[in-house]
């Protein structure tokens, strides 16, 4: 299986389960640039990570998103948190001339046009979390990809976030 079917069956990221082939925590193989993972070796490191600790319940509020990075924001009776770091889709990867202009872009690893690398780098605006409902908010910004669309954008980004909570 490739690297993106292995990341969502363990639920992790896929720099992850790259970084576990690397380093031979999971059995892999690199074909024409890209990992196969064996899948018996992915369900065993499943199983261990399991075992390990059970899953900690996620709680948002101010503290954890500010811990992870954002900036509060309150004003007129709003009380926000900017996720900055959550702008950009998880998985894109971009590189830039001097000039700005995108020279070479990814998506989890897979060659992307960079005009579809910069859709993907303007579809998203804005992401916060709202103190007064206790939700995380994604403000769209002007971009339009055709590899994503907005629901997978968005479950990309909110695990993201709720990995990075998790983590704390």
């Amino acid at each position: 299986m490739n690297t993106t079917t292995a990341a969502a069956e363990a639920k992790v990221t896929v720099a992850t389960i790259r970084t576990w082939a690397r380093r031979g925590v999971i059995a892999a193989t690199k074909q024409a640039g890209r990992w196969i993972i064996d899948a018996a070796s992915l369900a065993a490191r499943i199983a261990i990570g399991q075992m390990k600790r059970p899953a900690r319940k996620v709680v948002y509020s101010i503290e954890t998103m500010t811990a992870i990075g954002g900036r509060r924001w309150q004003k007129n009776g709003m009380d926000r948190v900017y996720l900055n770091d959550f702008q950009t889709v998880p998985g894109l990867e971009l590189d830039h001339y001097k000039s700005g202009s995108i020279s070479y872009a990814t998506l989890d690893g897979e060659k992307v046009s960079n005009s579809e690398g910069g859709r993907l780098a303007t579809a998203v605006d804005k992401v916060y979390f709202d103190a007064t409902d206790g939700k995380v908010y994604i403000k769209w910004g002007w971009g339009n990809p055709r590899s994503l669309d907005r629901d997978e954008i968005a479950a990309r980004i909110f695990s993201a976030v709720r990995a990075a909570v998790t983590a704390l």
